[in-house]
């Protein structure tokens, strides 16, 4: 990526949020759940390019870019940047932003979150002006509750309403499966399917994890609470964790987020094997492999 003067072009991936656990440990009176969560960016995601430009334009591709509603100046991408102008105090930068969408919206990975966060960045690179910590965080947090952990795509713990971020254990060499039924589940219905919303929080983490094997070991201990309320208002996500945790060459499988994507681990040799099997098995559903890290 070349970073010498303002022409070159800025390329980057906007890496899926996954959460290989999400404890909802309880409820705001304001209605925010509150939360404890391991999560993980791996090397799958859309893409993200910026160039100068005669006005900031915000150019949509790639094979979900039909499914993202509504006109597209209401994006988050350009809501990113101009809160970023604003924050920065510079004038609205002349850009144009091709987002490539290739993870599906709205299914539990972050794409949306990790779109904005992303341009973030890239904002700071292009324009040469970094802003401090907090108020990166702060702007983050003001286009949504997933953008400040998708700022910084390494492993990280997720608290309180998902503003309360600490680094996460260092993570093994391990592939991953995301596999999406291309079936919409809807974050509010599965909060309201939940029976019980104050449940215990993560356990103990270690600093690192030193094989896959460790690592799904500690996660069985582990839960996605949203898991169960999602899969009896979407059969589908239970028939994608049946055909992940019916291959043997998956260590463990999962929901994450509200879904409906679910992710598989897997030694990272078998990871692209396992994904075209599956493509082979279920044509119409969304998925893709990749490193864990």
């Amino acid at each position: 990526m070349a970073h010498d003067t303002q022409s070159a072009l800025r390329v980057e991936l906007a890496r899926a949020k996954v959460n290989l656990a999400l404890h909802i440990t309880g409820q705001r009176p304001d209605g925010y759940h509150l939360l404890d969560s391991l999560v993980v960016f791996p090397q799958i995601g859309d893409r993200v390019a910026l160039e100068p430009a005669g006005s900031l334009d915000l150019r949509l591709e790639g094979p979900f870019a039909r499914d993202l509603d509504g006109p597209s100046e209401n994006n988050l991408i350009l809501k990113a940047v101009r809160a970023f102008a604003e924050s920065a105090g510079i004038p609205v930068p002349n850009v144009r932003l091709t987002l490539t969408k290739r993870l599906p919206v709205a299914s539990g990975i972050g794409g949306g979150s990790s779109d904005a966060a992303t341009t973030l960045r890239l904002l700071e690179d292009f324009s040469g002006s970094y802003l401090p910590e907090e108020t990166l965080h702060a702007l983050a947090l003001s286009l949504g509750a997933d953008v400040p952990v998708c700022l910084f795509p390494e492993p990280q713990i997720m608290r309180g309403i998902g503003d309360e971020l600490s680094p996460g254990p260092q993570l093994p060499v391990c592939g991953i499966v995301l596999v999406n039924p291309k079936v919409g589940v809807s974050t509010p219905d599965v909060f309201k399917n939940m029976s019980k919303r104050d449940n215990p929080p993560l356990p103990d983490l270690p600093e690192r994890f030193s094989s896959v094997a460790q690592l799904t070991e500690c996660l069985a201990d582990c839960r996605n609470d949203m898991q169960d309320p999602a899969v009896s208002l979407c059969p589908e996500i239970g028939k994608v964790l049946s055909a992940l945790e019916a291959d043997t060459r998956i260590a463990f499988a999962r929901m994450s987020g509200s879904g409906a994507t679910c992710f598989g681990l897997c030694e990272l040799r078998d990871a692209m094997d396992i994904e075209r099997q599956l493509r082979t098995a279920h044509p119409g559903w969304w998925i893709a492999s990749g490193s864990l890290s």
